[in-house]
């Protein structure tokens, strides 16, 4: 039985992944989470795991959590775009990096990397339509999230050597029954409130979404595959989705009324203009996530679809859920939650 650490448990695919690998029952699972994670979700699993307390910015608390593991997934991550140059950087890189070294010190001869495609989307850049691996690393990055995650993959990458195989897996707009911060249900809280302009400008934007079992299911494939070391891999759902299409059928289905205001283009690009600059003062970048951002438009107006045969390739990868029966759950379970507007009232 081999020794897993998971960092990132207490968040949404984190705590899938705990789950998953608990109850396949071949690992002994540790998590290395602060003692203030809320761990809730893990449900009974919790109890079958084992507890570091510790924090990614603690070279001395990597140390322990990866000493005798055979296996890491590295999930955490400053993830929203609230924070400033130096958190994104300390949480996100050299948290990353810190790992690294602590997981090949320690002994680890696996470590799989949760990446992202917003690592790959340029400034000036436009759709990315099936897409595959071979597309390069940006000029200019997006935002603070797209570059430090880009960092991150590319310290994993090269981290890779005989006796110690890394990858990195990009999963885009993880859903699913669970997700109680990610962009779905942040769009959904915001169009049940009638604070989502419609910013398609009249095109359809195509995006390969990933559902939360599909992630989850690449991350144990890759992780016992030999053909992976030193390489980045696209992880989505089979279906390539209309985002506003599937936005309205989703907003209708939970008795919302679909986005139908249209800002004009320029009034965005002012505003995001504005936000950009308010967003450099470390006591706003702090405290809140920006209300609009180029990220953020860049998302909901750039098709991205990507082709995912490299990880069918090299580690068997085929999802394990399709959309409509992934939603049916989702949609079950955030019913549970009071709805989208109740899921979504405090977060930042």
């Amino acid at each position: 039985m081999s020794t897993v650490l998971v960092t990132g448990a207490s968040g949404f695919l984190g705590g899938a992944l705990v789950r998953r690998l608990v109850r396949d029952g071949e690992h002994e699972v540790s998590i290395l989470v602060r003692r203030t994670s809320d761990l809730t979700d893990l449900g009974d699993d919790v109890d079958r795991v084992r507890l570091i307390y510790g924090d990614l910015t603690d070279q001395a608390s990597l140390t322990a959590a990866a000493e005798g593991v055979d296996l890491v997934f590295h999930s955490a991550a400053r993830v929203d775009e609230r924070g400033t140059r130096e958190q994104f950087w300390q949480e996100n890189v050299r948290a990353t990096e810190r790992l690294l070294e602590a997981a090949r010190r320690g002994g680890a001869s696996r470590f799989v990397f949760i990446s992202s495609p917003s690592a790959l989307m340029d400034y000036h850049g436009g759709d990315q339509l099936d897409v595959d691996e071979s597309i390069p690393y940006p000029r200019r990055y997006l935002n603070l999230y797209s570059e430090t995650k880009a960092a991150a993959e590319r310290a994993v990458l090269a981290a890779n050597s005989v006796g110690f195989r890394t990858c990195a897996l990009r999963p885009r707009a993880i859903w699913g029954a669970g997700d109680r911060s990610g962009p779905i249900v942040r769009l959904l809280g915001k169009t049940a409130t009638g604070r989502l302009p419609d910013i398609s400008f009249g095109r359809t934007v195509y995006a390969s979404l990933c559902h939360v079992d599909n992630i989850v299911e690449a991350c144990v494939k890759a992780a016992a595959s030999d053909a992976v070391g030193g390489k980045a891999y696209f992880v989505a759902d089979a279906e390539k989705t209309d985002v506003w299409g599937f936005l309205a059928t989703v907003a209708t289905d939970l008795g919302y009324r679909p986005p139908t205001r249209t800002p004009n283009p320029k009034v965005i690009d002012a505003v995001v203009r504005v936000v950009e600059t308010l967003w450099r003062v470390p006591a706003v970048a702090t405290r809140w996530s920006p209300p609009l951002s180029r990220y953020a438009v860049a998302l909901m107006t750039r098709s991205a679809t990507y082709d995912t045969s490299a990880a069918a390739r090299d580690f068997g990868y085929a999802p394990v859920v399709d959309r409509d029966s992934g939603l049916s759950t989702f949609l079950a379970w955030l019913e549970t939650q009071g709805g989208a507007v109740e899921l979504t009232r405090n977060l930042r």
